[in-house]
């Protein structure tokens, strides 16, 4: 009982202070109705506060502000035009009501059209900043795309969702050893994210209550915000590709930019162990790239030079396959 009596009192003393001391010089009236809409919000705003309802918190302010801003832009605009000062005191009074109120619920019943991502784009629409790529829990771990934003070699704005934030947290909590050290890795690629001065991070607090699985929140994400995902998960990489969903894969960029090797050349490699066929020996190249060479087995542990005699391209990446000549050593 006591905490609405105190809210009373709130939405009382500041609803006469406005009409005593209206502000910018305006009617009394004027003031009472601008003291009434801004205490109102103050007590909604402690009981969201109670909630911890952040994003309503922010989105309700921005609009009703908005709203006050807009009401009093209009009021102005009437009075100066019109020639009854009577009727143009209650238009006033009218859209400083009516617009905050009107903000107040775009702000409640809307809120995800004020997040900062979404303001972000309205001011930067013309920009290449208003091009928004959501991040996965898979790439944050894989640790690359750090590299790749430290190049300038992608624009716009990384998103990270909430969602995946806990996703990540779980993981960096895991009792396994070696999922809690690729959760710490993915939180410090986050952290060098939020650093760097070659991109714009930005968290999103958009969620999809009744959406479950995170892949396909990731996907509603996307479609809400007209944004790219950036992943290195197979299955999410079609699942969105099917949707219409721009896809931005590390793993086929990584690919993409390994050195063309072709039939013929000769490469020097090391033959680290050998393969699964006959007096086969396996190498790799700085890239990762596995190197399969007939006649080496006997090699191991040592560097040799091959004739490439066949390049495979697979769903996972490239694979060479190599001759041994020990005459030509």
């Amino acid at each position: 009982m006591g905490i609405f009596i105190f809210r009373f009192l709130v939405i009382a003393f500041i609803t006469l202070a406005g009409y005593f001391f209206p502000p910018f010089r305006l009617d009394s009236y004027v003031g009472a109705g601008i003291g009434f809409v801004l205490s109102a919000l103050i007590v909604y705003l402690e009981t969201l506060i109670r909630k911890s309802q952040f994003k309503i918190i922010w989105s309700s302010t921005i609009g009703t502000l908005a709203g006050v801003l807009l009401g009093w832009a209009l009021g102005s605009i009437y009075q100066t035009v019109s020639e009854d000062d009577s009727t143009a005191t209650f238009i006033r009074i009218f859209f400083l009501l009516i617009m905050p109120y009107i903000g107040f619920l775009v702000g409640t019943r809307k809120f995800e059209w004020l997040e900062p991502p979404h303001l972000f784009r309205f001011f930067k629409e013309s920009s290449v900043s208003s091009d928004f790529k959501i991040l996965d829990t898979s790439v944050i771990i894989d640790g690359r795309i750090a590299d790749i934003c430290d190049t300038a070699f992608i624009g716009g704005a990384l998103v990270i969702p909430q969602f995946i934030l806990k996703e990540l947290q779980l993981v960096a909590d895991s009792p396994d050893g070696i999922k809690r050290q690729r959760g710490r890795r993915g939180l410090e690629v986050l952290d060098h994210l939020q650093k760097s001065a070659q991109v714009h991070t930005m968290i999103s607090e958009v969620d999809f209550p009744e959406v479950k699985d995170v892949d396909s929140k990731l996907i509603e994400l996307a479609k809400h915000m007209d944004a790219k995902i950036i992943t290195n998960d197979f299955n999410l990489n079609k699942i969105a590709q099917l949707q219409g969903i721009s896809v931005l894969n590390i793993n086929e960029l990584a690919n993409a930019l390994k050195p063309v090797v072709l039939p013929g050349e000769a490469l020097k490699i090391f033959i680290l162990k050998e393969g699964k066929e006959k007096d086969q020996g396996v190498a790799y190249l700085d890239d990762g790239t596995m190197v399969v060479v007939d006649n080496s087995r006997r090699m191991i542990g040592q560097n040799i030079e091959i004739t490439v005699t066949s390049v495979l391209q697979t769903t996972v990446g490239k694979m060479i396959f190599g001759r041994y000549n020990e005459d030509s050593q």
